[in-house]
């Protein structure tokens, strides 16, 4: 039999407390796991104890009397008379002119001066073939005079009617075209003085908007030389959809902005087009309440038309929550009512805003009855994104 060592005597009991303590050790509490939200897809399931925290109320869609309008677009613009194009009528040089863009000129001001060798030749034309016309009508009335007493032939007052009348016809177009070259036919005719420059004049008071010709350069009767605008009566032109158009009546309030600029004005509709264009529109013309002389044409806005009161599916402002680009309501998805904690984005249309209530267009499938959360939808929304984001991760 083997002797135990003093060592092994007290080395041997004092690991058998060692192990004995260690196994006696407290085991360390458990923590408590918090329940998180589910998510299935587009719905989110809440806990009793998330549903209480959110504050989440349920409510239903409401007809409510909003005041209604159509929001459009458009552009400011001048009627047809008060924007000239100004080009010479038979052509010619340009000469001379001052105008620049931007130039404010009056009704009557020359704003050009024209020469060519084709207003020379239609003056002497002119003098030429008036000198003619006198003697033709002398020799006229002298034949009907020798006719009344039976002295000539009926066929020589016929020829010389014709030859009268022809000559005529030739003088009163040469006249015309005179005077579109503002040259007076009478003054031409006393004084027989030819001139070999026109002038052209502003048939309106405006600002000159566009310069299309230089000094020395030729244009065709057909080539605007000059564009101005007379902008003390701008209106707004509205292009309005095809699906609007009904809500629309003459004297109906505008309010518009225009692009990059907050300053809300003021304008009534004038007159609705009667015509839809191959992009399902119309035009709206609105005259302004108060006229700018800063403003001018072509600058785009943004309006609204008051359509008046009527009746209309609404909820909350706070009940719609905007998502990629989008508007959705949460409901219930399985007909548990406001007493359900699962929650489904539906897509909605949204109309008129007004006194903290929105109006909805809900899918044709949409249960008129159906609950809606009504308070606590970006609650759930955050949840919805936030697990989004973790499956991504």
């Amino acid at each position: 039999m083997f002797k135990i060592s003093n060592f092994a005597k007290y080395i041997i009991p004092v690991a058998v407390l060692v192990v004995a303590s260690a196994c006696q050790k407290p085991k360390p509490e458990e923590t408590p796991q918090v329940e998180e939200a589910a998510v299935h897809g587009d719905a989110v399931e809440f806990t009793a104890d998330q549903f209480a925290t959110a504050g989440i109320q349920w409510g239903k869609i409401e007809r409510r009397a909003l005041t209604g309008a159509v929001t459009v677009n458009g552009m400011l613009d001048v009627p047809p008379q008060n924007l000239v194009s100004i080009s010479a009528p038979l052509g010619g040089f340009l000469k001379s002119t001052e105008l620049l863009q931007g130039k404010a000129v009056r009704k009557g001001e020359v704003v050009a001066v024209m020469e060519s060798t084709e207003y020379i030749q239609l003056q002497q034309d002119y003098l030429e073939q008036k000198s003619q016309l006198d003697f033709l009508q002398e020799e006229f009335k002298r034949q009907e005079e020798l006719s009344k007493e039976n002295v000539n032939a009926t066929k020589t007052l016929q020829q010389s009617k014709a030859a009268y009348l022809g000559m005529l016809a030739k003088v009163n177009g040469l006249r015309g075209k005179l005077q579109l070259i503002n040259i007076n036919p009478d003054q031409l005719e006393k004084t027989s003085e030819i001139h070999q420059t026109i002038p052209l004049y502003s048939p309106i008071s405006g600002f000159v908007t566009e310069v299309n010709a230089n000094i020395g350069m030729y244009v065709t009767p057909t080539h605007a030389i000059f564009k101005i605008v007379d902008t003390q009566h701008l209106h707004a032109e509205l292009t309005v959809f095809e699906k609007d158009v009904l809500k629309l009546k003459i004297g109906q309030k505008v309010r518009f902005v225009l692009a990059n600029e907050s300053r809300e004005r003021t304008a009534t509709i004038h007159l609705i087009g009667r015509e839809i264009s191959e992009q399902r529109t119309v035009r709206v013309h609105c005259h302004l309440d108060n006229e700018d002389t800063n403003l001018l044409p072509g600058m785009y806005l943004t309006a609204q038309v008051e359509t008046g009161n009527h009746e209309t599916p609404t909820l909350p402002d706070e009940a719609i929550v905007a998502f990629e680009g989008k508007k959705y309501i949460f409901t219930t998805p399985d007909g548990a009512g406001e007493n359900g904690r699962t929650f489904k984005l539906t897509e909605v249309k949204t109309g008129v805003h007004e006194n903290g209530f929105t109006e909805v267009i809900t899918p044709q499938e949409f249960s008129p009855n159906a609950a809606v959360v009504v308070k606590g939808a970006y609650d759930i929304l955050g949840k919805l994104k936030n697990s989004e984001e973790g499956e991504e991760h």
